[in-house]
């Protein structure tokens, strides 16, 4: 499939059995009499990974509830000096004049607002009529990180889109592009194509998994089918440009980015990890390329590899090196847990990094099938 000491410039075979059910491992392989055996490597399309849920480019119907950490503003009507800014607490209670705590967590304003008036009518000869206002969110957030003028934790006022949060952190960080957002206005913001970034590895993040959200095509090429609704503890992340680290993964001594000099190999990759620890399995670890949305895949006989019996396979910036605990039989289930595992790991340090703590944190990713 590769020549010696190359990688990905090779042919490509097979690469559409897995849009017909899963490829194998063992199924769809091409020997040479100077390479290792690799799987044939394989590029992610919808039918596999799937594409943007319609639904995603729909504003949210359902309405804004309280939680923790949310400031809001009551007022008992006609009464003077009841005007109270005050927060919900952790417990998800409002505590409000001589109410021992009223609870709002996962209500409306209106529910919430009904629960005063009753808790109130104790305390008054009428029904009191009250006001609760919303000052201030603080228990719907979405992280934007990476490559952005302002980048770490923005509240979710209300409907957001993908490029209304990323033009509110300012934007990827260089030059300047105009885009619409989803009340209509039209902004200023960073183009990426004029800083030499690249966009392709840049992601979202839902419920701890990558959405098929193609963040390139958006600021890159203005698809607004990509520019999706946010819900709450959504993640996006857009990456520096290049600089040449290569992140390897899975079972290695230090799971992290790493920069070798000159050409790297993956030996040389693993190496500056630590290496493989003692469960490793070799025969199976693969290297990604391209993009989060579109990768491709490759799958090497390391240990043939440390032993000279095959030649060290070349690689470039931003690929991604895996080393499994064990075997993987659908190369398409290999692929997503790869995928998932490297947006975990870049966004927990991202936001480590926007949260001003130490980034040198040791991340826990799966290496089971």
């Amino acid at each position: 499939m590769n020549t010696p000491n190359s990688s990905f410039s090779g042919r490509w075979v097979c690469a559409g059995a897995l849009v017909l059910g899963g490829l194998l491992l063992g199924g769809c392989v091409t020997k040479t009499a100077s390479t290792p055996v690799p799987a044939a490597p394989v590029a992610v399309t919808d039918e596999t990974r799937g594409a943007v849920d319609t639904a995603w480019l729909k504003p949210p119907s359902a309405e804004f509830t309280l939680g923790p950490g949310d400031r809001v503003v009551v007022d008992v009507v006609g009464e003077t000096n009841s005007r109270v800014e005050t927060v919900v607490g952790p417990d998800g209670k409002i505590y409000y004049e001589m109410l021992s705590g009223i609870d709002v967590w996962g209500r409306t304003l209106s529910q919430a607002r009904d629960s005063l008036e009753t808790a109130l009518k104790e305390y008054y000869r009428e029904t009191p009529h009250v006001n609760l206002t919303l000052q201030e969110v603080g228990s719907k957030h979405v992280w934007v990180l990476g490559r952005l003028g302002a980048p770490g934790l923005y509240p979710l006022n209300g409907p957001t889109t993908l490029l209304d949060a990323i033009s509110a952190a300012g934007g990827p960080s260089a030059g300047q592009s105009s885009a619409q957002l989803s009340n209509g206005a039209t902004v200023t913001m960073s183009n990426p194509t004029r800083s030499g970034g690249d966009l392709s590895q840049a992601f979202v993040v839902r419920n701890g998994h990558p959405l098929p959200v193609n963040v390139q095509r958006l600021l890159e090429k203005g698809d607004m089918t990509q520019n999706i609704y946010l819900q709450p503890d959504d993640l996006i992340y857009l990456p520096s440009p290049r600089s040449g680290d290569i992140y390897v993964l899975g079972a290695v001594a230090q799971a992290r980015a790493v920069r070798v000099p000159g050409q790297p190999t993956l030996i040389s990759a693993i190496a500056s990890a630590g290496g493989t620890i003692q469960d490793a399995y070799l025969s199976h670890v693969a290297v990604v390329r391209g993009s989060v949305t579109d990768p491709a895949i490759a799958v090497y006989d390391y240990k043939a590899i440390v032993t000279g019996k095959a030649p060290d396979v070349r690689l470039e910036p931003s690929d991604i090196v895996y080393v499994p605990k064990t075997p993987y039989n659908i190369l398409a289930r290999y692929l997503d847990l790869i995928v998932t595992t490297f947006v975990r790991t870049v966004g927990v340090n991202a936001g480590a990094r926007a949260a001003n703590v130490d980034t040198n944190i040791s991340i826990a990713v799966p290496v089971g099938n």
